[in-house]
């Protein structure tokens, strides 16, 4: 590796002597473990050097910049007050830096704006479903778990005497799931996207809030029971309440689950989330750009030719395990790659769990295009009306995005 990093710190300085252009690039980021590429980057070579900026939402921050940096790695770089920021990277793909084969196809075409690309895919994450080792004879496949599969071994594992549940299959307790009732929405095609600021099919939500309905009130008895058994049961750990029995399934994403505690996670295995051979990405997966106003052009394009490159991510995904990094970061942005190579081949010598069961590609379903703010209003109003729909029925989505858009304009 130290050949590799060597030989392309002598590449990047014969072929950039002269340059008047700044020679230290600044990338924006809310992924901290970019500082630690960009020492990388910065000591295999003596030609450029990245300065990373932490920030907890580098898409609103781009919005009101007066002095832009020249990269930027973060969720939400693809609304329509960002996207137009970057300048196109085609020139990286028509040199052979970077081959657009190399990329998953549909998060590559995320990035594109009128058949250019703006941005490169860094990183996703994947809905997995959690459950201890002996559960996973009862499935029917072995890469991806369907709703109503979920929803009948959940039901047959529930155990009930006079109203009250010792166990359940799987519990909608609000502490845990409302990121669950998404994941179901957006199976259901749902298909939340940016608007002004939000648009949605309506007749599909209702369809995917019925189906919850329906799956609380068949399978646990309503609601109450529900929260009864949450109250009596929840301050346990959710890898012990699987190794229990009390629970046979919980949901969470594929960086958290490889993040657990080592002891915790052993005796667990999973299922990725699906739908008609449909697994919908977390939305906040992990774009990169390249500011169409930065300074330092080349030393951006030396950092992105290296960035993208197999052996690079190879690398760290190797100091990640030397020095324990993986105990709270998974993979390339705490995600898994969206070089195919990488996540195919290399994750899976990394993570052996991962041996085996990655799903074809073509399941992997990107997120749609959200507003930048996307987070904050998930988690006010997105989450919290699919959490009290489910619990009481009432409410309008129209009228609560428009109250949060009024509070929120700027």
């Amino acid at each position: 590796m130290k050949s590799f990093i060597l030989a392309f710190g002598l590449a990047l300085f014969l072929g950039s002597c002269g340059s008047p252009e700044p020679v230290n690039a600044v990338l924006w980021t809310d992924r901290p473990e970019f500082a630690i590429y960009a020492e990388y980057f910065n000591s295999g070579q003596k030609q450029y050097k990245v300065e990373v900026q932490y920030l907890a939402s580098p898409a609103e921050e781009l919005t009101t910049a007066v002095n832009f940096p020249d990269i930027v790695a973060g969720s939400w770089l693809k609304s329509s007050s960002t996207r137009t920021l970057f300048r196109p990277l085609d020139d990286l793909f028509d040199e052979g830096s970077l081959a657009p084969e190399d990329f998953y196809p549909r998060l590559l075409a995320l990035g594109q704006i009128d058949n250019k690309q703006y941005l490169l895919p860094v990183s996703f994450n994947l809905p997995a479903l959690v459950f201890s080792r002996n559960t996973g004879s009862q499935f029917s496949n072995f890469f991806v778990a369907g709703l109503e599969e979920i929803k009948s071994l959940g039901k047959a594992h529930n155990r009930e005497s006079k109203g009250v549940y010792s166990q359940m299959g799987f519990c909608f307790s609000p502490a845990w799931n409302d990121e669950f009732l998404f994941i179901i929405a957006t199976l259901f095609n749902a298909s939340f996207k940016e608007a002004d600021p939000l648009t949605w099919d309506a007749p599909a939500l209702e369809n995917a809030l019925s189906y919850i309905q329906n799956w609380i009130d068949e399978a646990n008895s309503g609601t109450a029971a529900e929260d009864d058994f949450a109250f009596k049961y929840f301050y346990e750990p959710r890898s012990k309440l699987l190794m229990s029995g009390r629970l046979l399934f919980i949901s969470m994403k594929s960086s958290e689950f490889f993040t657990m505690p080592a002891e915790q996670r052993e005796g667990l295995d999973f299922r990725w989330i699906a739908g008609d051979d449909r697994i919908p990405l977390s939305e906040e997966a992990l774009y990169y750009g390249i500011c169409k106003d930065g300074r330092a052009r080349k030393a951006a394009d030396a950092f992105t030719r290296w960035f993208f490159q197999e052996e690079t991510q190879r690398f760290f995904l190797e100091i990640e395990k030397k020095y324990r990094l993986d105990e709270t970061l998974f993979g390339i942005g705490n995600g898994f790659s969206a070089l195919r190579t990488v996540t195919e081949q290399i994750f899976p010598q990394y993570y052996t769990g991962l041996l085996g069961r990655m799903p074809p590609e073509t399941f992997l379903e990107p997120p749609n295009i959200l507003p930048r703010n996307w987070p904050d209003l998930k988690e006010r109003v997105i989450l919290p009306y699919l959490h009290e729909r489910i619990r009481s029925g009432g409410g309008s989505l129209e009228q609560q995005i428009a109250g949060w858009a009024r509070l929120n304009r700027n």
